[in-house]
């Protein structure tokens, strides 16, 4: 079975505008987790707002810079909650969850979201549904439709079809009044990535945030879920070995690439002099992470009886024990 598990930026363009953009990967995943993942980055500039949409997938959102105001109306909670949020901030968005978003600031906003899309119309990417603007679903009813279910005469009808032309991103003039305001308490919205979060079980997906400092390494591990990895800043090398021990990737990373490590692959990585931080979410809510370095405390290796470490290493006795006393 090959893969193709290169680290690689966003490949595809899906909007681009006064307003912001939506990048998307459309070839990173490969056939073994292709249908079960995917990525989108959102560039939304100063008076930037996204216009009212719902997605087939549920995803994490990881604000990498900026402040935004995001308004969501979840499926099985009718009242919109606005909930500002900054950099660093990780928002769940469940499958079919109503959001928009708007930029008030005077820098861009840059989020990243990361999820599974396995029940997706298009295999490893996510697929979106407007509610207003050029491509709203609204557009595809006729006017007689529009009039019976909104009890509208036929011009009402026609003027709301033909007034959604806007694009799916638009920029909003300085002088209309956008909500700034948070009316929700942040820890229901918003997954606090230093500790275990309810969020993560009503999410069915799993956030991680990793800063290495300069020259230092991750350590060889292993998850029961597929991992997707964003490279938010810095850059280093990557390792990942899977089926009978083939290395399957060895590549120099940088920021922006996105790295995409199957279940039970084991994946390691050395930060450049610049650092390396890195957001990943894995495809399982309580995802188990294995560590793989020889004799670490909690390690397999470590756990394993000397006897059986003795052959299964082919090493003398001696360098077993030596090995097993070794405390990190």
């Amino acid at each position: 079975m090959e893969f193709n598990l290169q680290p690689q930026k966003a490949d595809a363009t899906v909007v681009e505008g006064e307003g912001g953009s939506y990048y998307a990967w459309a070839s990173i995943t490969p056939d073994v987790v292709g249908a079960e993942i995917g990525a989108g980055i959102f560039v939304l500039h100063p008076q930037g707002f996204a216009l009212p949409h719902y997605g087939d997938t549920r995803k994490i959102g990881y604000v990498i810079e900026g402040t935004c105001t995001m308004g969501i109306i979840s499926p099985n909670n009718k009242e919109e909650k606005i909930i500002v949020i900054n950099k660093g901030d990780a928002v769940p968005v469940e499958s079919g969850a109503i959001s928009w978003w708007f930029n008030g600031g005077d820098s861009d906003v840059s989020v990243i979201f990361l999820g599974e899309s396995s029940e997706s119309y298009t295999p490893g990417q996510f697929d979106y549904y407007f509610l207003t603007g050029a491509l709203a679903l609204l557009r595809g009813f006729s006017t007689e439709f529009i009039s019976k279910m909104y009890d509208l005469n036929a011009n009402q009808s026609k003027e709301l079809l033909e007034k959604q032309t806007n694009t799916l991103v638009i920029k909003i003039d300085k002088g209309i009044e956008m909500p700034k305001i948070s009316n929700c308490k942040r820890e229901e919205y918003v997954i606090n990535l230093d500790e275990d979060s309810p969020l993560v079980d009503r999410i069915g997906l799993s956030p991680k945030l990793v800063r290495l400092e300069p020259e230092s390494a991750l350590d060889a591990h292993y998850s029961t879920a597929h991992q997707v990895i964003y490279v938010v800043k810095g850059g280093g090398k990557v390792q990942i070995v899977g089926l009978n021990g083939a290395r399957m990737v060895d590549e120099v990373v940088e920021e922006g690439q996105l790295i995409v490590v199957p279940k039970f692959f084991v994946v390691a990585m050395i930060a450049s002099h610049q650092g390396l931080e890195l957001f990943s979410v894995s495809t399982s809510p309580r995802s188990r992470f294995e560590e793989f370095i020889f004799f670490r405390n909690g390690s397999a290796y470590k756990s394993l009886s000397s006897s059986i470490l003795e052959m299964a290493l082919n090493v003398p006795a001696e360098l077993v024990e030596s090995l097993k006393k070794t405390q990190i």
